[in-house]
């Protein structure tokens, strides 16, 4: 189940990662909206980096939990 869980929440934090990137990035450098993340919320360009930590966040989070030993009970 760990395994799952880990997964999913790296997947979710590549997505919201790399939304926030092309969001700053278009913001920034071409004064524009790609992507879908400006359709959900509306921030300032600076903002986005701040998603961007998020999805980082979520990755490792995923990382750690998928990586974190079982532990097995002897009875």
């Amino acid at each position: 189940m760990r395994t799952t869980i880990g997964y999913t929440v790296e997947s979710i934090g590549y997505v919201v990662g790399a939304q926030g990137l092309v969001s700053f990035a278009s913001q920034t450098f071409f004064g524009t909206e790609w992507g879908w993340m400006h359709k959900v919320v509306d921030l300032p360009s600076t903002a986005y980096l701040g998603v961007v930590a998020v999805g980082l966040t979520l990755v490792a989070c995923g990382v750690k939990t998928r990586k974190t030993p079982q532990r097995h009970k002897v009875a």
